[in-house]
């Protein structure tokens, strides 16, 4: 192996995480996420990375085309279901550590709910850190168009987790 492909390599370990959590946004599951991480690999390690081009950016683009290559490809073969898997919790003390948890579901269940475009955007700016210029490139839309599902992205996130839940009434009240 050539000292490139080898630097390559290691560049491309060091931002395995940011692009697991980016793969988790596009798919909402954890093996599917596994999955888009694979092949992206894959194809970054087979095709290469042009000389010009940020290689951060350019995983999330290339992960980005693969998922919707195989959304395109699911619609032609079909629905298939995956039983659901959650990731871990850090656990802190008790009280704290359920409170976290009630609240990390909540957002990850009003994240699982919204569009793939806004859920993919609200990745990329409040996860990943990229400004809307970045993520515009990264998805090719106008940064408008980032801006636009951004906004929608973080009002429907904040209607789902502070809509009131169904309580019980006091008896004898």
């Amino acid at each position: 192996m050539d000292k490139q492909a080898l630097k390559l390599r290691e560049e491309i370990v060091v931002r395995l995480p940011k692009l697991r959590r980016f793969s988790y946004a596009l798919t909402g599951a954890a093996h599917a996420a596994d999955d888009l991480m694979q092949s992206t690999v894959e194809r970054l390690l087979s095709k290469g990375v042009p000389e010009d081009a940020d290689l951060t950016r350019w995983m999330f683009r290339v992960c980005k085309n693969i998922w919707i290559d195989e959304i395109r490809a699911q619609r032609v073969r079909g629905p298939q279901t995956d039983p659901e898997e959650l990731d871990k919790v850090a656990r802190f003390d008790g009280e704290r550590a359920a409170l976290s948890r009630i609240a990390l579901n909540q957002v990850n269940a009003a994240m699982d709910q919204l569009p793939d475009d806004q859920r993919t955007v609200l990745s990329l700016i409040a996860m990943e850190g990229y400004s809307y210029k970045d993520a515009a490139e990264i998805l090719e839309i106008p940064i408008g168009t980032v801006m636009s599902r951004l906004a929608r992205a973080r009002r429907a996130v904040a209607d789902m987790v502070s809509q009131p839940k169904t309580s019980t009434t006091a008896i004898g009240g």
